[in-house]
């Protein structure tokens, strides 16, 4: 395992840990986006169906009941533990914009055309805009809180380093994998803005706000 895939291991379980505890500390879920937690837990339901077929390492085992896990228990908080806090007036995003043709895309465009690959597919793609409902409802809102703010980076710097990841992997190796690659730029391009006001704004004790 080369540097740039374990930061961004760490840096995503970083993100899961910074949101579970902002919602169990504050026992309130405002600010966070059912939707996008959804379809968070949707993409690593389909990505590691391998669990059950085949085992590479504890650490993959691990990480992936852990991401499983803990996507499933958020969903369980906003949803069930503290619905009365969760802002349903702003998590407004349609999913089905983002599910129906990312599975329309997974179906076309794969490695190969078999169930569990075309679940991965699915699973990559949907990563990649799963984070919109989010981003979406902190620019109806205005603003973030700084706790989620935090969340929001972790998360996305797990995503550019994965990137970094796939590019080491392709002049160290010589694996190329085009469909990650591609799905992980263009998530990393949508957090491209939230980057530069989570450095000049939240980094200086500013409130985080997006333009709506």
């Amino acid at each position: 395992m080369n540097l740039f895939r374990l930061a961004g291991d760490v840096s995503h379980l970083l993100a899961i840990i910074i949101l579970l505890l902002k919602i169990w500390r504050t026992r309130s879920c405002a600010g966070i986006s059912g939707k996008s937690q959804i379809l968070f837990a949707l993409v690593f339901t389909t990505r590691y169906l391998d669990l059950l077929t085949t085992f590479i390492s504890f650490y993959n085992t691990t990480m992936k009941v852990i991401y499983i896990g803990c996507s499933y228990a958020t969903v369980w908080m906003i949803y069930a533990k503290f619905k009365a806090t969760y802002d349903s007036n702003h998590d407004t995003f349609r999913m089905e914009f983002l599910v129906i043709p990312i599975a329309a895309l997974s179906l076309l465009v794969n490695h190969d055309f078999a169930p569990l690959e075309i679940l991965w597919t699915f699973s990559i793609y949907l990563e990649s805009v799963a984070i919109l409902p989010q981003l979406f409802m902190v620019s109806k809102t205005g603003e973030a809180e700084t706790i989620t703010s935090h969340y929001l980076f972790a998360l996305g710097l797990y995503r550019a380093l994965y990137l970094m990841n796939w590019i080491w992997r392709f002049f160290a190796e010589g694996f190329f994998d085009l469909i990650a690659i591609v799905a992980g730029l263009v998530q990393t391009i949508l957090y491209c803005d939230f980057f530069y006001l989570y450095i000049t704004k939240v980094l200086k004790g500013k409130k985080l706000s997006l333009p709506a």
